[in-house]
């Protein structure tokens, strides 16, 4: 909380308003339940932190340990409680706001206080969110230690036969199975459901000479796991081979791009590139990763147009795929964090072509 407080000073800020987010969770390790009350945390350069919660909360607040870290100010049902965080802001100032404070509450902030200006904290708390230290990068690599778990174990038993479905639950139970504390997603597309890359999965049976695309990802200590590989089930498809080997050079590629300084979207542009010369360039339809941690999705985003230099501690995904309709998908996603001198893969699944039963 006083990084944040020091760069929203260096960024010219009154404060920060931060509401329940992993913003939050970030910064106070609380972690309040979605209601439609108002609970914010506000943080302002040499004051202490106050957060306001529903005087129903505060019993739990207290039991989280955050009133050690901020001052609480509870209020009541039938209370105002735009006005009195109002109070709290003064009559002028900017402040930032987390991305994931609901439209009603910036709405009640700014009738409350019409003359504050608002405007998003990415700009300070994405930064700082972004460069994970060393504990955060430990969670990470369990995370993704446990998802190469659920994939080896997947890869060995038989698909062909099964339901998306059923291949999808089988994966929650493995991820909760090798230590992930929760599931956030399984994404099982065979045959041509591979060309959708979010598809849901359904009641389509897996068949012998499909290709299937497996993502998935779950959550150790709130910090995120997100893996992809496509299989083959008994044999390979007509043209995949040829596919699966682009992806990949394609996935090796990004990844031996990435060191301290280089811009974001050089990783992507040198993942796309090699797709490009292979004749597949319209059929890579999305960026080439995404930042992880307490967010599944958050800065850095590996895209064109992102010049944000890398640096040491990042956390992204490199997930080239190309996706032939009515065919096939193939995608390989592995997590990767910035070091001082490269990159260090924290999946280490086989990236290689795995022909399964």
């Amino acid at each position: 909380m006083r990084r944040a407080s020091r760069e929203a000073a260096r960024a010219g800020l009154s404060g920060l308003i931060v509401t329940p987010s992993a913003d939050l969770i970030y910064l106070t390790r609380y972690d309040p339940p979605p209601l439609e009350r108002l609970t914010a945390l506000v943080l302002r350069p040499d004051r202490d932190p106050i957060l306001m919660v529903p005087e129903l909360e505060k019993p739990r607040a207290e039991h989280d340990g955050v009133g050690k870290l901020a001052e609480l100010v509870p209020w009541r049902d039938g209370q105002e409680p735009y006005a009195r965080l109002a109070k709290l802001l003064g009559r002028r100032g900017r402040y930032a706001v987390s991305d994931r404070m609901p439209a009603r509450h910036l709405l009640g902030l700014q009738r409350a206080a019409p003359s504050v200006a608002f405007e998003p904290a990415a700009g300070v708390l994405a930064a700082l969110r972004a460069v994970k230290d060393a504990a955060e990068i430990d969670f990470l690599r369990r995370a993704a230690r446990g998802a190469d778990e659920a994939f080896g174990r997947i890869a060995d038993e038989r698909l062909e036969g099964l339901r998306e479905e059923q291949v999808a639950a089988r994966l929650a139970d493995l991820l909760l199975e090798t230590g992930h504390d929760q599931v956030a997603f399984t994404i099982v597309a065979s045959g041509p459901n591979g060309a959708s890359p979010h598809h849901e999965p359904g009641g389509r049976t897996i068949q012998g000479g499909e290709a299937v695309v497996l993502d998935f990802g779950g959550r150790v200590g709130g910090y995120c796991s997100d893996i992809s590989r496509t299989v083959a089930v008994e044999r390979t498809p007509r043209e995949f081979e040829d596919v699966y080997r682009v992806v990949q050079e394609a996935q090796e590629a990004a990844f031996r791009a990435v060191r301290p300084g280089v811009p974001a979207e050089e990783v992507d542009r040198t993942a796309r590139a090699v797709i490009e010369r292979a004749g597949y360039g319209d059929r890579f339809v999305h960026r080439t990763g995404h930042g992880i941690g307490l967010d599944e999705h958050e800065e850095p985003y590996i895209v064109a147009g992102n010049t944000t230099p890398l640096a040491a501690g990042m956390c992204f995904s490199i997930e080239p795929g190309i996706y032939l309709d009515g065919a096939f998908g193939v995608r390989i996603e592995d997590i990767v964090t910035v070091t001082d001198t490269g990159a260090e893969r924290l999946n280490h699944a086989s990236r290689d072509l795995r022909i399964t039963a």
